[in-house]
């Protein structure tokens, strides 16, 4: 609605300001594009989620491109398998919680705006943390990541609450990542390069 607001204003002031058609004309067909992407950048996909407490559900639209141990120092202070799963511009930004049960750390960062595949861009770019443990005392950590394009982290997880499986966990601008930081033992249900979309596609098997 903001980038509405503008759009409008900046061509109710073209009408205004110039005597020349060609400027009015220039103005519109300048605002329509960016009035239309804004529009699809900000979709929200109509989707039946996929709920599988045994499973770790996509967070996001993307491409995975990273699968790997890494030492985890924010949280668990201990080795992980981490996956990051990269968004594109063109990409659905919504991010959805990939398993349910309660918020028990949370905590936004700011930072930097290096490109988000970077290594970097996971301890030096604005991001949020988010630690999901599930009623049987597994511990799934998120981390959202804004990018050189994305410039905001929009983060709704709270310590305590108690979100279900696929429900909107926040929102990053623009070209952005996710990591997944998981126990070493889960079962990885994806390749590096595969494409997987949020709230469908299942990232890993929850060892019982």
């Amino acid at each position: 609605m903001i980038v509405l607001a503008i759009i409008l204003i900046g061509n109710y002031l073209v009408i205004k300001l110039t005597q020349c058609n060609c400027f009015v004309v220039l103005s519109i067909l300048v605002s329509l594009p960016i009035f239309f992407f804004f529009m699809y950048f900000f979709r929200v996909p109509s989707r039946t989620a996929l709920n599988n407490e045994m499973a770790i559900v996509a967070p996001c639209d993307g491409k995975v491109v990273v699968i790997e141990n890494q030492f985890e120092n924010e949280f668990f202070n201990d080795e992980r398998k981490q996956i990051s799963i990269f968004m594109s511009p063109l990409d659905v930004h919504i991010n959805w919680f990939p398993i349910g049960g309660k918020v028990i750390y949370s905590k936004l960062h700011r930072g930097t705006h290096i490109v988000a595949w970077a290594p970097k861009s996971s301890t030096h770019n604005e991001r949020s943390t988010v630690v999901v443990e599930t009623g049987n005392q597994h511990q799934i950590l998120m981390r959202q990541i804004a990018g050189a394009v994305a410039r905001r982290v929009v983060c709704y997880a709270k310590e305590g609450d108690i979100p279900s499986q696929n429900d909107q966990l926040g929102f990053i601008k623009f070209g952005s990542r996710v990591d997944l930081f998981i126990p070493k033992d889960y079962e990885i249900n994806v390749e590096l390069n595969q494409k997987v979309i949020g709230s469908q596609t299942i990232i890993a098997h929850i060892k019982k």
